[in-house]
Order: C-alpha cells, then structure tokens, then sequence
C-alpha cells in the first residue's frame, strides 16, 4: 500500500541528481499510485509527464483510469478515456 510513496521518493532523488524521467519511470510510479489508491496523484504524474513532452501510453493511462476508478472519481476517469480516443490510444476492455 505504501508502494506509492517509495515511487515518488525514488522520482524526486532521480531529479534532484539532475537526470530525466523516463516514460518507464512514470509509468511505475502511476502504476504504484493505482494501486495505492492515489488517484490525484497518478493524475499529478500524468499531468507532470505531459509537461515533460512525454507521450502517455495505453498501460500509463490504463493505470492512471484505474486509480481514479479506485477512487470513485467517475469523472476524471470519463475525461481520461475520452483523451485517450482523441488521440488514438485503444481502450482495454
């Protein structure tokens, strides 16, 4: 459960060593947040990402509509996948 935490503690010091995040690295991170019921900050990170001219794949924002569902937040996972058909990205049904 605590999984998140360790994620994001490992992305701050990758940063603060001045090195970039990777779409890998998210993709762990976001993951670790699902499954943490983190929903805000999977779309933090997602969010983050995107700023970093990283594109988001189908598993990242698979994940990331996961948490949000874990989290009871219709919306943002609505919002999320309807992102997800604008640009082309399939849907895991």
């Amino acid at each position: 459960g605590k999984q998140w935490q360790v994620a994001l503690l490992l992305m701050s010091k990758v940063q603060q060593q001045g090195l970039l995040l990777d779409v890998i690295t998210y993709s762990a991170a976001i993951s670790a947040c699902e499954k943490g019921q983190q929903w805000q900050r999977a779309l933090m990170l997602l969010s983050e990402m995107r700023c970093n001219i990283l594109n988001a794949d189908v598993i990242i924002c698979n994940a990331a509509i996961s948490a949000c569902e874990k989290g009871s937040q219709w919306i943002h996972a609505v919002l999320l996948m309807e992102e997800m058909q604008r640009l082309g990205l399939l849907i895991d049904q």
